[in-house]
């Protein structure tokens, strides 16, 4: 779970949890943002059965957004497809804050 736009993160959480109750146990990873998630996935590949990556992704002025919402979602595919395990991509990309709240919230 990234920490960045943490009121986010924990709206994703709980949903992830309500989702998952019963069939599952959980963990919580945290990291500082969406971009560090591969990594930790990766560092923690064979302790699990599986990895659900939670976090926001806003665009802002700048082509960062274009280059985090691409390099993580390639790493996570990259990450499943090779360690042949499912990991559930929850990272949401949002063109505005209004729009990731509303994202965040969502039940799906």
């Amino acid at each position: 779970m990234a920490k960045f736009y943490g009121d986010l993160s924990k709206n994703l959480i709980f949903g992830a949890k309500e989702k998952l109750k019963g069939k599952a146990n959980i963990k919580i990873i945290e990291v500082p943002g969406s971009f560090e998630i591969p990594v930790v996935i990766s560092k923690n590949i064979k302790k699990y059965d599986g990895f659900v990556a939670l976090g926001s992704i806003i665009k802002g002025e700048t082509p960062h957004f274009d280059f985090i919402s691409q390099s993580t979602t390639d790493a996570i595919m990259l990450l499943s497809i090779n360690s042949k395990k499912p990991i559930g991509n929850g990272i949401i990309t949002t063109l505005n804050k209004k729009q990731a709240e509303f994202r965040s919230l969502t039940k799906g």
